[in-house]
């Protein structure tokens, strides 16, 4: 969350023990279930998605319904480690019916 107030957005918290009923509601694909959660504008951002790469989907509005970094890649938001070279890692757009597709490459 740091890292995406930094970059401008206004962050607002819920915390719960049970994502799961979100991601279901929302349409998140098992396969790129994360740890965090995010309605922005319309759209679901999950995991440790990039602050520029949520920027460029609300500049270019895709009809996707959102987009995940799944797992935890190294380099990701929150997830740098010092001395560690960042992995690269894809960042997936995703439909309400599932159907998934590369968005970017960081």
């Amino acid at each position: 969350m740091g890292h995406l107030r930094a970059n401008g957005f206004r962050v607002e918290a819920v915390d719960t023990d049970d994502l799961a009923p979100v991601k279901r509601r929302h349409r998140v694909p098992d396969a790129l279930s994360a740890c965090h959660t995010a309605l922005v504008e319309g759209y679901v951002v999950e995991g440790h998605v990039p602050a520029a790469t949520i920027q460029r989907l609300l500049r270019e509005r895709p009809t996707i319904a959102g987009i995940a970094v799944p797992g935890m890649p190294a380099g990701s938001p929150g997830m740098e480690v010092a001395g560690q070279p960042a992995q690269r890692y894809d960042v997936i757009a995703f439909d309400r019916d599932g159907k998934t597709r590369i968005f970017e490459t960081r």
